[in-house]
C-alpha cells in the first residue's frame, strides 16, 4: 500500500496515470448520478423547499425591523429601511467580502489558518486522485478518517465518513472528486458536532446537531424506509428538514460499521443511525446548547472566526466534552463556514432562534436590542413559520 505506483496501491496491472484516468472517469460519473438520478431529483425538490424557508426567514426579519421587502428575481431580495439598503439569496448576505468567502471554502487554507492561532484543527493532508497514494499513507498512521473536497462544497455533498480501507479511501475519493479535483483526508474525532453561529464576534446561538437515523418495521428494507422517509420530508416541507437523505457513500459506510446495508430489514422500532455526515438530518435531531457550552471552547471558536476574517460565520466543531475547552477536551474546529445557514436555528427540538433579524440588522447597519430576538421561542418551526406561508 505503500508504494506510490498505481499498481502497488490498487493491485491492478495499470499505470498510475491509467488508473487516475479511470478514478477520474468514475468521479464523473458519480457526480452526474448524483444530479441526476433519483436521490438527485428528490435533492432539487427539497432545494426548492429549502428556498422558501429563506424567503420566509427573511421575511419575517424584515417585518420585525419594520423593513421593506422586494423580491428582485425569485430567490433574490432587496430589503430596505429609511435610507439604507441591502440585497439576500437564501442564506448569502452582503456581510462579508469575496476574499473572505473564497477563503473560508478553502479547507486547507482554513486549517493552517486556525493552527497560526493554536486553535485545534484535525490532523490531515491535501491530494489528488494523481497522489492517493499519499492519503493511503496518512490512513495508516491515523485510523479512521475523513474524505472531503478541499473546496467549493457544501453542506456535506461529497464526504465520507468512516474510512478505514484501502478500497474505502479509493470509493470516498472517487465521490469527493465529483465535487472538486483537490481533496483532503482527516483524522476523525468522535464527539458531538456542535454549530456555533457568530456575528461579529457575538454568538447567536449553537447547535447540537445529531445525525439522521431510521426506524424499523419489520418488513421493509433500510432503502425501502429512507424512502418513505424522503417522501414525508418532501411532503411536509421545510418544517421537518432542509433536505432528503442522500443514499451516498457516508450512509453505506455508516450502516456498514453497524453491520447493515442498504438492503438490512430492521425490527420493529430499531432505530439506527443512516449517516455520520449530518447535515441531512430532520429538525427533531437539533438541540440547542448555548447555555451548556465552555465559555473557553466559544473564545475558541470565536478565535476561529476572527482567524478566517469573517463578520458572520458558522464555526463547526465536534468534541467529547462541550463543558471543557477543546484543547482540554481533545475536541477539534472542524471548518469555519461563510455563509452559514440558518435551519439549524429555526428548526430544533427545544425551539427556535430567529437569527435573521439580528444578521438583516447587521447588514442595514440598523442597532438592535438583543433581548427583541434573543429568546428560544417554543413555538415549532412548522407551527410558526409555516403558518406565516400559508397566510401569503
Amino acid at each position: 500500500m505503500r508504494q506510490r505506483d498505481g499498481l502497488r496501491f490498487f493491485s491492478s496491472p495499470v499505470s498510475n496515470g491509467q488508473m487516475t484516468r479511470l478514478l477520474t472517469i468514475q468521479a464523473l460519473a458519480h457526480r452526474a448520478v448524483s444530479l441526476w438520478g433519483k436521490t438527485g431529483r428528490q435533492s432539487a425538490a427539497a432545494k426548492r423547499q429549502r428556498a422558501d424557508f429563506y424567503k420566509v426567514a427573511w421575511r419575517e426579519a424584515a417585518d420585525s425591523l419594520e423593513a421593506d421587502l422586494e423580491t428582485l428575481d425569485q430567490d433574490v431580495l432587496a430589503i430596505r429601511k429609511g435610507g439604507k439598503s441591502t440585497r439576500v439569496f437564501l442564506n448569502y448576505t452582503e456581510l462579508d467580502d469575496p476574499v473572505s468567502l473564497r477563503i473560508a471554502g478553502n479547507k486547507p487554507l482554513v486549517h493552517r489558518l486556525l493552527r497560526s492561532q493554536g486553535i485545534p484543527t484535525p490532523a490531515y493532508r491535501e491530494f489528488t486522485l494523481k497522489t492517493l497514494a499519499d492519503a493511503g499513507e496518512f490512513l495508516q498512521q491515523h485510523g479512521t478518517c475523513v474524505v472531503k473536497p478541499a473546496a467549493g462544497t457544501g453542506g456535506g455533498n461529497g464526504v465520507t465518513t468512516g474510512v478505514q480501507t484501502v478500497r474505502q479511501l479509493r470509493q470516498a475519493s472517487v465521490v469527493a472528486a465529483g465535487h472538486s479535483s483537490s481533496l483532503i483526508i482527516e483524522q476523525q474525532i468522535a464527539g458531538a458536532n456542535i454549530r456555533l453561529l457568530f456575528l461579529d464576534g457575538q454568538l447567536l446561538d449553537a447547535i447540537d446537531r445529531r445525525p439522521p437515523t431510521v426506524t424499523g418495521d419489520g418488513r421493509s428494507r433500510i432503502g425501502q424506509l429512507v424512502e418513505n422517509v424522503n417522501q414525508q420530508r418532501l411532503q411536509a416541507g421545510f418544517s421537518v428538514a432542509q433536505s432528503v437523505l442522500k443514499r451516498d457513500q457516508d450512509m453505506r459506510q455508516t450502516l456498514a460499521a453497524q453491520g447493515l446495508t442498504l438492503t438490512s430489514v430492521l425490527p420493529v422500532n430499531k432505530t439506527v443511525q443512516l449517516k455520520t455526515v449530518i447535515n441531512d438530518n430532520t429538525a427533531e435531531d437539533n438541540i440547542c446548547v448555548i447555555d451548556s457550552l465552555n465559555t473557553a471552547l466559544i473564545d475558541e471558536a470565536r478565535s476561529a472566526a476572527d482567524a478566517v476574517g469573517l463578520r458572520l460565520a458558522g464555526v463547526d466543531i465536534v468534541t467529547p466534552d462541550a463543558s471543557r475547552c477543546l484543547t482540554d477536551a481533545g475536541g477539534v474546529v472542524l471548518e469555519v463556514n461563510s455563509a452559514p445557514g440558518f435551519y439549524f436555528h429555526y428548526a430544533a427540538r427545544n425551539g427556535r432562534t430567529p437569527v435573521a433579524i439580528p444578521v438583516l440588522a447587521a447588514c442595514l447597519n440598523c442597532p438592535i436590542d438583543s433581548g427583541a430576538w434573543k429568546v428560544r421561542e417554543d413555538a415549532s418551526v412548522s407551527r410558526d413559520l409555516c403558518e406565516v406561508t400559508s397566510t401569503r
